[in-house]
This record gives C-alpha cells, sequence and structure tokens, in this order.
C-alpha cells in the first residue's frame, strides 16, 4: 500500500527518517520539508567552521535535494516552511520563501521534526550591537564573514553551554579575542564544579576572557554591560545561552505539549494525534536515571528516534528504554565526555539518592609511552546497590572510551562491582593493564564495603580553616616542588617508621599526587589501629586544577605553594 509520507524538518531527525522509511518501503511516497536552504547538515560541527578546521561552509552539508532523490527517492523541499496543519482534513499549508507562492500537502502520517531555537533574551540595549546566534549553515557563514571583516576583533560570546564554549574556542583559535560570560559559576552544566575547573583553567590559559558568575544587564553600542559593574567591548556578540524546543507549530494544530513545554509523546515518539509523531529537539523524553521528562539536544538520541518512528509507522516493533543522556566535548587542549547524573542534578532535582563517589586519577595509557597523559575521571553510584549513575572523565587522551563503557554499563544496569570484571582491551599505546574504568570499580566496591574513607579535593581548603591535620605522603622533592601549606610532609617510604607523628585521637587526612599512594597509606595505617583515617580523592594534583582559576579571579590566597599540573 503507498502511503503519503511528510517530515516537517530536514536535519538530523528528519533526514534520518526520510531514509530509514525508504529503507522500509520503496511504496512509499516520502516528502521532506525544509524551511532553511540546507538539509542534513552538520549542526555539532558548526563552530569548527570559524577557526577554519572546516574551511568551506558549504562542507557543512552532508546531503542535497538532488541527492536524496537519486539515492532515496525522497522528495527534499527546501527553503519551503510548514506554517499550518490541518489534522481534520490531514493536509499541511506551505510557502515557499523563495517565490512566497502557499500550497497545501496531503498526508496519511506526519513527522514533526521542527527543532529548537535560540533564546535570546530581552535584554536593554540589544540592538545597539551585531547579534549572531548558531543553529544553521546560514548563521555559520554569515558570523564568519562578518568576523572576518572586523579590524579591532574583540567578540563576545554569551553562555557557557556546548555551543558557546565551542565557539569561543574555535574564534580564540582564529586569532580573535573572546570573552565568554555565563550568568551561573561555571561553564558546561554536564560536569560537577570540581571537574569543571579544568576546563576553566584550560580557556583562561588559551586566551579567553572567562567571566562566570556574573550576568548581562544592557548592552551600549559595541558593548556589553554587565551585573558586575564590568564593560566588555564588543564588535560582535554571540547569543549562546540556549534553545527552545519549536512547538508553535504544533502548538497550533492542538498537538500536546509535555511538563517541559516541549512536545508530548508515548514509547513510540508518536503525539495525542496517532497520524502525526514528533522527534528530535522539539520533544520531552524520559530520563531513565531521574525517572522525569526532560528535554534532551543531542543529536544521538535524535537519530534513534527516527529510526524508531520509521519502524513503528511501518509496523515493525521498537523499544524506548529512555535516556541517561551522554556527551562529549573538545575544549583546546583537553577533551571531557560526560553520562547519566551528575552530583548538581541529584541535588538540583531533589532526587533522594544516596550516592558515593569515585574521583581518581590515572594515567590514560602506559606512562612510558610519550604521549601518556593524566585523565580525571568521576563516578557516582548508588549506596547501597553499587547502581552506577554517572561519570565524567577530562583528560587529553580518549575520554570517550571510557564514559562510552560507563554508559554501556548504566543501560544494562550496571554496579561498580561489574567494573571490576570488565575485560577492555589493552596495549599500551592505548590503555593500561587495569584501564581507569576498572579502577573505578575497585575503588568503588572499597567505598560501597566501608573498607576506607574519603573527602573529595573540594573539601580541601575548608579542612585547612577549621585547622584538620593533613599530612602529604608524597616524597620530599615533589613536597618541595609545590605543596599545601602548613601540612606536614611524612612520605609513604618513611610512614612506619615515623607513626609517632601521626595521631590516633583525631581526624588525619592523607593525600599524595593523585590520590593512590595515600590510598595505600590510609590501609596501612586502618591495619595499624587508626580509625579516622581519610584518603584526599584527586589530591595534590586534582587540588591544583580545582584552586587555580578561582585563586586567580579571585586574586585571593592560595592554599598551594605552588601548583602542579603533570
Amino acid at each position: 500500500m503507498c502511503r503519503k509520507i511528510i517530515i516537517v524538518g530536514g536535519v538530523a531527525g528528519g533526514a534520518s527518517a526520510a531514509a530509514k522509511l525508504r529503507r522500509n518501503s520503496e511504496d512509499d511516497q516520502i516528502i521532506m520539508f525544509e524551511k532553511g536552504p540546507h538539509v542534513s547538515f552538520s549542526n555539532c560541527s558548526l563552530p569548527y567552521h570559524l577557526s577554519g578546521m572546516i574551511q568551506d561552509a558549504e562542507e557543512l552539508v552532508l546531503m542535497n535535494p538532488e541527492l536524496f532523490l537519486k539515492q532515496y527517492n525522497i522528495d527534499v523541499r527546501v527553503n519551503s516552511e510548514v506554517t499550518f496543519i490541518d489534522r481534520e482534513n490531514k493536509t499541511v499549508t506551505v510557502i515557499n520563501s523563495k517565490d512566497g507562492k502557499t500550497y497545501s500537502e496531503t498526508y496519511d502520517k506526519l513527522i514533526l521534526s521542527s527543532g529548537a531555537f535560540p533564546i535570546i533574551p530581552k535584554i536593554k540595549g540589544i540592538e545597539k550591537v551585531n547579534l549572531f546566534t548558531v543553529r544553521n549553515v546560514v548563521d555559520i557563514d554569515r558570523l564568519n564573514q562578518f568576523v572576518s571583516g572586523l579590524s579591532s576583533k574583540k567578540i563576545a560570546v554569551i553562555g557557557g553551554g556546548f555551543i558557546g564554549v565551542e565557539v569561543a574556542e574555535n574564534l580564540q583559535e582564529a586569532n580573535y579575542d573572546v570573552t565568554l560570560i555565563e550568568g551561573t559559576n561555571q561553564i558546561l552544566r554536564p560536569y560537577d564544579y570540581d571537574m569543571v575547573q579544568i576546563f576553566h583553567k584550560e580557556m583562561m590559559d588559551h586566551g579567553v576572557n572567562l567571566i562566570v558568575g556574573d550576568t548581562v544587564e544592557s548592552f551600549n553600542e559595541n558593548e556589553v554591560l554587565l551585573g558586575s559593574g564590568k564593560k566588555i567591548h564588543a564588535d560582535a556578540v554571540v547569543m549562546a545561552v540556549g534553545i527552545a524546543p519549536e512547538t508553535k507549530l504544533a502548538m497550533d494544530a492542538g498537538i500536546e505539549l509535555g511538563t517541559t513545554g516541549a512536545i508530548k509523546t508515548d514509547k513510540n515518539f508518536c503525539t495525542n494525534d496517532p497520524n502525526i509523531y514528533a522527534v528530535g529537539d522539539a520533544i520531552e523524553v524520559y530520563n531513565a536515571l531521574t525517572h522525569l521528562k526532560t528535554k534532551l539536544s543531542l543529536a544521538g538520541p535524535a537519530l534513534k528516534q527516527a529510526r524508531s518512528v520509521a519502524d513503528h509507522i511501518n509496523e515493525k516493533p521498537t523499544l524506548n528504554k529512555g535516556y541517561i543522556g551522554s556527551s562529549a566535548i573538545k575544549v583546546f587542549d583537553y577533551n571531557g565526555a560526560s553520562t547519566g547524573l551528575n552530583e548538581a542534578m541529584i541535588k538540583g532535582f531533589d532526587l533522594k539518592i544516596q550516592y558515593e563517589i569515585v574521583r581518581i586519577i590515572l594515567n590514560d595509557k602506559v606512562g612510558l609511552m610519550p604521549d601518556a597523559k593524566p585523565m580525571h575521571f568521576k563516578l557516582l553510584f548508588e549506596i547501597p546497590t553499587g547502581r552506577i549513575l554517572g561519570a565524567q572523565a577530562i583528560g587529553k587522551g580518549d575520554v570517550t572510551k571510557r564514559i562510552d563503557i560507563i554508559a554501556s554499563t548504566i543501560k544494562f544496569g550496571g554496579t561498580v562491582e561489574d567494573l571490576k570484571d570488565l575485560e577492555l582491551c589493552y596495549a599500551p599505546p592505548f590503555s593500561t593493564a587495569k584501564d581507569i574504568v576498572n579502577y573505578a570499580g575497585y575503588v568503588g566496591t572499597n567505598l560501597l564495603n566501608q573498607e576506607f574513607k574519603q573527602v573529595n579535593v573540594d573539601k580541601v581548603r575548608s579542612l585547612l580553616e577549621e585547622g584538620k591535620l593533613i599530612i602529604d605522603v608524597r616524597e620530599p622533592f615533589e613536597y618541595e616542588n609545590g605543596h599545601i601549606k602548613g601540612v606536614i610532609n611524612v612520605p609513604l617510604s618513611e610512614l612506619r617508621s615515623r607513626l609517632d607523628e601521626v595521631p590516633k585521637d583525631k581526624p588525619v587526612y592523607l593525600h599524595c599526587r593523585t590520590g593512590q599512594r595515600s590510598y595505600n597509606a590510609v590501609l596501612a595505617l586502618q591495619n595499624l589501629g587508626y580509625d579516622q583515617v581519610y584518603n584526599i580523592t584527586g589530591s595534590f594534583l586534582g587540588l591544583s586544577f580545582y584552586e587555580y582559576y578561582n585563586d586567580k579571579v579571585l586574586e585571593r590566597e592560595s592554599v598551594c605553594t605552588n601548583y602542579n599540573f603533570i
């Protein structure tokens, strides 16, 4: 039976749905409408045009209408905006932006992949600056051409999410003078505050004027005025404070919205109209960890949703286990990846989950390899089940491999015990024989079994202010190269012969470079009858990254005599 299927929106979700529909059936007539001039372009690659990594804006376009027709027999109509859906008569109204002509098309099934639009807050004086957003190829080409003609080259990026950070990075790589402004106390919310300081430092080190915890109050001509009173000169302003689901078309047609304000769908991504489906940034999805509805603007889930819709239309079985949210980013020389829940989400959603963290730093490959670098890894797991809740990894190596493993383990309901037993690929140029994921399992299991106690590096400053005893168990030469002010140095190699310096009647906190030697020191002391000893996770290396950015921007006294970043 030949059906007529119309798709509104021709980027990730729409294009993927169209291709899968054709693979399912050669009989159906498939029409895809896109209001812009391009379909199937790489949204996530847009910022890399600014640095010249992707030289020609047209390279961002992966397919064109002619190829869709030749390869898939799909009728793709660009510059064609669907302005109204008549559900009763099963028709859509379309306007062609090139000639202004309006016409209608009937449908048997309709798929909404309308995406989202950039949020532009109503800020006083916004008309006085050269304002840009980044959502499609036209946007990025327009921005790139404008800044290329600037003489001053001072640019402000407002918003510290993925787009804002990537735009700031690529503009800085192209030798522009970039200020990145974020109203909250950190960029990149998928990462906890203690982890994101690595990215804060990295942006500062590469010349980005990073301002967090300060909001935009108003604009003057080529100037951004902040709540703190700071004035930032900006010949161009990129607004990247977030996106909102494009729901007007759906609302006008009587399609239900969910609690988040995005389109509500069932497990098959069908709306309240059995002939209309929706996918991508425009819909809300089920979070398998919070058990709440949420908005999730990621390409991977959009492609999976599109495939499910195409299968459901063709009466094939589909599966929807919800989403956990996995993502990755590059920030200059550092790579980051995250999945599932972080501490801020658990607290922000008031999830009532009792959890513990694993915070470790290990080399991403065998230390003999010349390109081996430390990887910072944080994992959250539930107490008492050991069920993994989420993880974050930041380093100069392959962090995505490790977070992909954790994401897969979460989807299969895995625990920290399971991580210990994972058999992972090993060769010195790629990883260590016991990968950081395995180590996370060992540490997590030990914590679950209450074999030792720990505190995170974000507590060190307060421990010092409270006068707590902290012992540095590194070797003397390491201590001399930089240490926490006021702490004593009892190297692990001398610990057993200097027990008289370690009191049993009060808490003792131990650290080394990354937390491994101090963990061994904690176990040794426990075996010798000490019951108030704590390992400082992340230790001196983690502390250096955690303290650095705030030390510099707040001009506060450092708790370290010198930092260690390697």
